[in-house]
């Protein structure tokens, strides 16, 4: 069994689900999950995870992502990109800088409203199939942070751009309000993620790669262990006195743990920690006022 994270290059024409669904016939595995949805048309990095390594999958959402971005101006759909009906078009009167400060007032963060074509739930359910139906609800705004926009290219009434965002931000939707800003409307035309956290597209693998990967058994080196993405957070080897409570998923005291190098630890410090023979199995918070690391995450099996 495959325990660990791939970064797949989501092509266009699959959902994150069908990824999901193709990987588990190619590597015969059941336990599998992907770590943030991509609409259909969009590509891009998709890390996905096997085996124990899923329990990251809710964790990996909450990574910074950046994408690649192309915005026709002009039109509005009822999708918010070219994929749906058009519902108005308009002639883009504004000069390239215009567009550009326009686009770079977004920068530092928003309240944005989901679009009604997401998966966000509403009494149970998805938006999007509520859409479907031809029914529009109330969605509350959510503030999202861009901590950059850096523009590509203008070729009115296109405009590629690059940007980097928090988790729940819709690309779709800051289009659409960047064409509000500027009266005239405007659309997703296209949209590659480019990175998840420490994945980058340039090292993403497409389903076909990962098919050959397999048949050859060569597979390994596309895998990354399930504690490269805490690797910021100190590292600990229990120690023998400590090996059952971390086995059992327990608090671990100071005394229990032997650490690189002496740290001193504020409320809520994450630490990553291995067994005795080196092999990781959990991430633990510190309680300060406990003097304790209570388990945040376990790996265990």
């Amino acid at each position: 069994m495959i325990n660990g994270i791939m970064n797949i290059y989501k092509e266009a024409g699959y959902t994150s689900h069908d990824v999901v669904a193709k990987l588990r016939g190619i590597v015969k595995q059941k336990k599998i999950g992907h770590t943030g949805t991509l609409d259909p048309d969009a590509v891009g990095v998709l890390p996905v995870c096997f085996g124990s390594a899923t329990k990251l999958c809710d964790l990996m959402t909450d990574k910074s992502k950046e994408y690649e971005a192309l915005m026709r101006l002009g039109v509005e759909t009822d999708t918010q990109d070219m994929s749906g009906t058009i519902l108005a078009q308009s002639p883009v009167s504004a000069k390239a800088s215009e567009v550009e400060h326009a686009i770079l007032g977004f920068v530092g963060g928003y309240d944005q409203v989901p679009p009604m074509y997401s998966a966000l739930k509403v009494n149970g359910r998805k938006l999007y199939e509520l859409a479907r139906e031809g029914r529009e609800v109330e969605r509350q705004p959510r503030h999202v942070d861009i901590s950059f926009i850096r523009i590509l290219d203008i070729s009115l009434p296109e405009v590629r751009f690059l940007v980097g965002c928090s988790k729940g931000t819709y690309i779709r939707t800051l289009c659409a309000d960047i064409g509000s800003r500027l009266g005239c409307g405007a659309a997703m035309a296209a949209l590659k993620r480019t990175r998840v956290g420490n994945f980058q597209i340039e090292d993403a693998i497409r389903l076909s790669k990962v098919e050959e990967l397999m048949q050859s058994g060569t597979y390994e080196d596309y895998v990354m262990p399930p504690d490269s993405i805490f690797m910021e957070y100190e590292s600990a080897v229990v120690k023998n006195n400590g090996e059952n409570a971390l086995l059992n998923g327990n608090k671990l005291c100071m005394e229990q743990l032997d650490f690189a190098h002496p740290v001193f630890f504020q409320e809520g410090d994450r630490i990553r920690v291995y067994d005795g023979s080196h092999a990781f199995k959990a991430v633990y918070t510190f309680v300060k006022g406990e003097g304790v690391f209570r388990p945040f995450k376990m790996f265990l099996g």
